[in-house]
């Protein structure tokens, strides 16, 4: 029995060698065949955007050194060729396109191209010349309004959709830089930098169990885009200042700067932050001081 029971695990041994590279070539080519499919449905329906993305992508050229797709090469070329020009001719549609899809989506637009805004921290720059899109910093391998307007949505729905209580931001924020200021021996009023603000800020978001272990997958992620639509939705809101009267001022400058949204609007590269005691007016402050 023993000797049979080590034939059969040698024999399971050996079948499981052979499958795995077996198998792999298999999901190999069929990522190709999928590719080739999915060239097919683009010519059938004249998307020459989505043809010229999967044109440019690392499979077209894998497909194009498989022997067994040699005939395809010339056919490869010659839809390159077309998707390349149809793209190009476009780029005069574009901005038509992307209005009346964000539109539809609800999103308000403002476009000078190649660059455009969506909302307030939502900004991207089209890139047709290289086929892609960069939104916050980010890099979308498309020029396909379709797509850029899903990749939109995504980030709104993170930047804006989560739940938002301008009086308990403001304070919270506060009561960071309140701890900041006794930590160093500051005085009240001092401006702090604002990337080390925003580091200290974003670990007090952090849980009890992230701050014992330190394991990144505990940690809550909190972006400078988030930060700055947090602190522009506090300029639109009704609320003026700190539950104990102390007011939000952002300094702008260049150096070791964030990019955030002042109340007027405006995207500035800011250095510092600080809080001062509310004026008599009660007037909210325009946010943002000036540079000395």
């Amino acid at each position: 029995m023993e000797n049979n029971s080590n034939l059969l695990q040698d024999a399971r041994d050996s079948l499981n060698q052979v499958l795995g590279p077996f198998q792999l070539e298999l999901k190999r080519k069929q990522r190709i065949a999928d590719f080739v499919k999915q060239c097919i449905v683009c010519t059938d329906q004249d998307d020459f955007l989505q043809l010229d993305e999967l044109l440019r992508s690392k499979t077209a050229e894998t497909a194009e050194h498989e022997q067994e797709l040699s005939l395809c090469r010339p056919v490869f070329s010659l839809l390159r060729d077309y998707a390349d020009k149809q793209a190009e001719m476009y780029r005069l549609r574009f901005a038509e396109d992307i209005r009346k899809l964000a539109e539809e989506a609800g999103l308000p637009v403002h476009i000078d191209f190649p660059d455009f805004s969506i909302l307030k921290g939502i900004e991207g720059t089209v890139n047709f010349r290289k086929r892609f899109t960069v939104i916050n910093k980010k890099i979308l391998k498309t020029v396909d309004p379709r797509r850029i307007i899903r990749a939109v949505l995504k980030i709104k729905n993170q930047l804006y959709e989560v739940s938002y209580n301008p009086q308990a931001f403001i304070d919270s924020i506060y009561k960071t830089y309140t701890e900041i200021v006794r930590r160093e021996n500051r005085a009240s009023g001092d401006t702090i930098p604002i990337r080390q603000f925003y580091m200290a800020y974003t670990m007090t978001l952090q849980s009890r169990s992230f701050l014992q272990t330190m394991e990144k997958a505990k940690f809550r992620e909190y972006t400078p885009d988030q930060f700055a639509v947090d602190i522009w939705r506090y300029f639109q809101s009704d609320v003026k200042a700190s539950s104990d009267g102390h007011v939000l001022q952002l300094r702008p400058g260049r150096n070791s700067s964030l990019w955030l949204i002042d109340s007027d609007g405006q995207r500035r590269q800011i250095t510092g932050i600080s809080f001062q005691e509310k004026e008599n007016d009660s007037k909210k402050t325009i946010g943002t001081a000036q540079a000395l």
